[in-house]
């Protein structure tokens, strides 16, 4: 009994189609922007009394943290701020923080006292003024180039 041609060469069409496969993911990749040599993505510059930096993106490091922003709002009564617990961030020691914008392209880390956190939202006795700009998506990354961490 004789194999038909078409049934012997399946598994070596299997085989070109899997590395195929393989491949072409390879090749719909876009290619990598050369950073510009004078803009570097962060800029961090520490407050030495304070210890907390103002750190600065390029735009491109902006689009690539996919960085976005939400206000900050009176809390009801007049008594603190209600901010968007996707601001908030907790140190090693425990205490909260969030990350402002007071400026296009500049974050500033600002701690905040919390005082109830409840459906998505955290009411604080201290921090941000209401209509503050808070980092909601992208602060981790803030925290890590603020103290040096990816390195």
């Amino acid at each position: 009994m004789t194999i038909p041609s078409s049934v012997r060469r399946r598994p070596m069409a299997s085989a070109a189609c899997a590395a195929l496969l393989f491949l072409l993911p390879a090749c719909a990749q876009p290619s990598a922007v050369a950073v510009s040599a004078h803009e570097a993505p962060a800029t961090v510059e520490k407050n030495a009394t304070t210890g907390i930096a103002r750190i600065t993106l390029s735009q491109r490091a902006i689009d690539r943290l996919e960085l976005r922003t939400d206000a900050a709002a009176p809390a009801p009564g007049g008594a603190g701020v209600v901010i968007p617990y996707a601001a908030l961030l907790y140190d090693a020691q425990g205490k909260t923080w969030v990350y402002v914008n007071p400026s296009p392209r500049v974050y500033e880390r600002q701690a905040v006292t919390v005082s109830k956190v409840e459906a998505g939202s955290v009411t604080a006795s201290a921090g941000p003024a209401p209509g503050t700009a808070l980092v909601t998506v992208g602060a981790a990354e803030l925290f890590g180039a603020e103290f040096n961490t990816g390195k």
